[in-house]
Protein backbone atom coordinates (compact mmCIF):
# COMPACT_ATOMS: atom_id res chain seq x y z
CA UNK A 1 0.00 0.00 0.00
CA UNK A 2 1.46 3.24 -0.89
CA UNK A 3 0.93 5.64 1.95
CA UNK A 4 2.13 9.62 2.02
CA UNK A 5 4.79 9.96 4.91
CA UNK A 6 4.27 13.79 6.37
CA UNK A 7 7.32 14.55 8.47
CA UNK A 8 9.78 11.75 8.34
CA UNK A 9 11.16 10.46 12.03
CA UNK A 10 15.09 10.40 12.35
CA UNK A 11 14.43 6.52 12.17
CA UNK A 12 12.85 7.07 9.18
CA UNK A 13 14.89 9.10 7.23
CA UNK A 14 17.95 6.38 8.35
CA UNK A 15 15.92 3.93 6.78
CA UNK A 16 15.40 5.65 4.00
CA UNK A 17 18.55 6.67 3.03
CA UNK A 18 19.67 2.82 3.91
CA UNK A 19 16.86 1.75 1.60
CA UNK A 20 18.42 4.70 -1.28
CA UNK A 21 21.92 3.69 -0.50
CA UNK A 22 20.88 0.16 -1.45
CA UNK A 23 19.26 0.73 -4.38
CA UNK A 24 22.08 3.30 -5.67
CA UNK A 25 24.93 0.51 -5.20
CA UNK A 26 22.87 -2.32 -7.35
CA UNK A 27 21.48 -0.27 -10.15
CA UNK A 28 24.15 2.86 -10.44
CA UNK A 29 27.39 1.19 -10.79
CA UNK A 30 28.89 4.45 -12.42
CA UNK A 31 28.80 6.45 -9.50
CA UNK A 32 32.04 7.29 -7.51
CA UNK A 33 32.12 5.86 -4.06
CA UNK A 34 32.83 10.07 -3.30
CA UNK A 35 29.65 10.97 -4.97
CA UNK A 36 27.40 8.34 -3.19
CA UNK A 37 29.10 9.67 0.19
CA UNK A 38 28.33 12.92 -1.57
CA UNK A 39 24.76 12.01 -2.29
CA UNK A 40 24.08 10.28 0.91
CA UNK A 41 24.35 13.41 3.08
CA UNK A 42 22.36 14.86 0.85
CA UNK A 43 19.32 12.30 0.49
CA UNK A 44 19.42 12.08 4.40
CA UNK A 45 20.00 15.80 5.18
CA UNK A 46 17.80 17.71 2.39
CA UNK A 47 16.22 15.27 -0.28
CA UNK A 48 14.07 13.37 2.00
CA UNK A 49 12.81 15.94 4.45
CA UNK A 50 12.82 18.95 1.90
CA UNK A 51 10.79 16.80 -1.29
CA UNK A 52 6.93 18.38 -1.45
CA UNK A 53 5.61 14.94 -0.72
CA UNK A 54 7.14 11.65 0.12
CA UNK A 55 5.53 8.47 -0.40
CA UNK A 56 6.56 5.07 0.63
CA UNK A 57 5.52 0.99 0.70
CA UNK A 58 5.95 -0.19 3.64
CA UNK A 59 7.96 -3.41 4.13
CA UNK A 60 6.91 -5.85 7.20
CA UNK A 61 10.56 -7.36 7.13
CA UNK A 62 12.72 -3.91 6.31
CA UNK A 63 10.77 -1.33 7.27
CA UNK A 64 10.27 0.25 4.01
CA UNK A 65 10.46 -1.66 0.50
CA UNK A 66 10.15 1.49 -1.97
CA UNK A 67 9.76 5.16 -1.86
CA UNK A 68 9.05 7.96 -3.89
CA UNK A 69 9.18 11.87 -3.79
CA UNK A 70 7.68 14.64 -6.03
CA UNK A 71 7.89 17.99 -6.31
CA UNK A 72 5.11 20.14 -8.66
CA UNK A 73 4.43 17.38 -10.99
CA UNK A 74 8.20 15.99 -11.22
CA UNK A 75 9.07 12.74 -9.74
CA UNK A 76 12.34 13.63 -7.97
CA UNK A 77 13.09 10.25 -7.05
CA UNK A 78 12.02 6.48 -6.64
CA UNK A 79 13.72 3.74 -5.15
CA UNK A 80 13.04 0.34 -4.55
CA UNK A 81 15.13 -1.69 -1.97
CA UNK A 82 17.46 -3.96 -3.95
CA UNK A 83 15.75 -7.31 -2.66
CA UNK A 84 12.15 -5.96 -3.53
CA UNK A 85 13.62 -4.94 -6.98
CA UNK A 86 11.44 -6.92 -9.94
CA UNK A 87 8.04 -7.29 -8.32
CA UNK A 88 6.50 -4.31 -9.78
CA UNK A 89 6.39 -1.65 -6.53
CA UNK A 90 8.07 0.89 -8.88
CA UNK A 91 5.30 0.74 -11.63
CA UNK A 92 2.97 0.54 -9.17
CA UNK A 93 4.44 4.38 -7.61
CA UNK A 94 4.43 6.02 -11.02
CA UNK A 95 1.14 4.51 -12.01
CA UNK A 96 -0.17 6.21 -9.15
CA UNK A 97 1.75 9.03 -8.78
CA UNK A 98 0.37 9.68 -12.40
CA UNK A 99 -2.82 9.13 -11.90
CA UNK A 100 -3.60 10.73 -8.12
CA UNK A 101 -0.91 13.68 -8.28
CA UNK A 102 -0.42 14.40 -11.55
CA UNK A 103 3.09 13.53 -12.05
CA UNK A 104 3.84 14.18 -15.85
CA UNK A 105 8.37 14.51 -15.71
CA UNK A 106 10.94 12.76 -14.45
CA UNK A 107 14.78 13.60 -14.53
CA UNK A 108 17.29 10.39 -14.76
CA UNK A 109 21.00 9.52 -15.29
CA UNK A 110 21.70 9.11 -18.78
CA UNK A 111 23.86 6.21 -17.45
CA UNK A 112 21.69 4.35 -15.26
CA UNK A 113 20.30 2.09 -18.25
CA UNK A 114 17.47 0.10 -16.20
CA UNK A 115 15.97 3.61 -14.87
CA UNK A 116 15.60 4.97 -18.93
CA UNK A 117 14.19 1.59 -19.87
CA UNK A 118 11.69 1.29 -17.17
CA UNK A 119 10.64 4.86 -17.69
CA UNK A 120 10.13 4.54 -21.70
CA UNK A 121 8.22 1.19 -20.56
CA UNK A 122 5.96 3.76 -18.37
CA UNK A 123 5.70 6.01 -21.40
CA UNK A 124 7.98 8.89 -20.83
CA UNK A 125 9.67 10.36 -23.71
CA UNK A 126 13.01 12.27 -23.73
CA UNK A 127 12.80 16.03 -23.88
CA UNK A 128 16.07 17.37 -23.50
CA UNK A 129 19.31 16.29 -21.68
CA UNK A 130 22.09 18.43 -19.32
CA UNK A 131 25.31 17.40 -19.59
CA UNK A 132 26.16 17.33 -15.60
CA UNK A 133 23.72 16.42 -12.81
CA UNK A 134 21.97 19.70 -10.78
CA UNK A 135 25.61 18.95 -8.51
CA UNK A 136 27.92 19.58 -11.29
CA UNK A 137 29.39 16.56 -11.51
CA UNK A 138 30.09 14.83 -14.77
CA UNK A 139 26.48 12.21 -15.05
CA UNK A 140 24.50 13.59 -17.63
CA UNK A 141 20.75 13.96 -16.83
CA UNK A 142 18.10 12.84 -19.36
CA UNK A 143 14.48 14.84 -18.96
CA UNK A 144 11.72 13.01 -19.55
CA UNK A 145 8.10 13.87 -20.18
CA UNK A 146 5.05 12.15 -20.59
Amino acid sequence: MIERLESPAPAELDALTALWEGSVRATHDFLAPEDIAFFRRMVHDEALSGVEELYVIRDSENGFAAFAGIEAGNLEMLFVAPEKRGKGLGRKFVEYLVAHRGVQRVDVNEQNAQAVGFYARMGFRLVSRSETDPSGRPYPILHLSL
